[in-house]
């Protein structure tokens, strides 16, 4: 592999993770087509959102094929084991997340909030509920900061008050687990 190619790799994070994640779901969403069929074709690549500067001069193909081609990320294993159980927990808790989308966002039904927003918040709820390592203020500020960069100018506010809730009724209802980093400082006993 040329050093071109080398410098066009991304290490892998846990917020390109989430994002891979809402990736295959919608694609599995609009396609129909299961999420271990299509894994492998968008979870290693990075898709450019924003366009790419021309350099103002004629390229030769190989110049075009790498200017054109998404970069490669560079995954550690445990970065693709999370992503397939983000992906198992978000399908199974699915149901219960959208039955909570639907009460906390008043007047709304589920099928007018953006897609993207949706499938964040799905994916927001099953990490609340199946990862007691994560930080809930972890996870809501991860999911805020994907719909800002894919979704409108007001899913982030939207998005963090519909978790905020989630939140708050998770919590009450002592449905969050959280051992390690994870630890809540404010449930009942924590910290005392």
């Amino acid at each position: 592999m040329s050093n071109q190619n080398n410098a066009k790799k991304i290490k892998g994070t846990r917020r390109i993770v989430r994002e891979k994640v809402m990736q295959i779901l919608a694609a599995q969403n609009v396609s129909g087509v299961d999420w271990h069929e299509i894994f492998d074709k968008i979870f290693p690549f990075e898709f450019r959102l924003e366009e790419v500067e021309s350099p103002g001069r004629l390229l030769s193909r190989k110049e075009i094929d790498e200017l054109e081609a998404d970069p490669e990320i560079q995954w550690e294993s445990d970065d693709i084991e999370f992503a397939k159980d983000l992906i198992r927990k978000t399908r199974l808790h699915q149901d219960y997340a959208d039955e909570l989308i639907k009460r906390f966002s008043q007047n709304w039904e589920l099928d007018r909030i953006a897609h993207v927003d949706r499938i964040v918040m799905r994916i927001a709820i099953a990490e609340l509920l199946s990862f007691p390592e994560i930080p809930p203020k972890v996870t809501i500020n991860e999911a805020i900061e994907i719909v800002k960069r894919y979704s409108t100018d007001k899913s982030g506010t939207f998005v963090n008050g519909i978790l905020d809730a989630v939140l708050d009724e998770l919590k009450e209802q002592d449905k969050l687990n959280k051992t390690g980093r994870g630890l809540l400082n404010n449930l009942p006993g924590a910290g005392e």
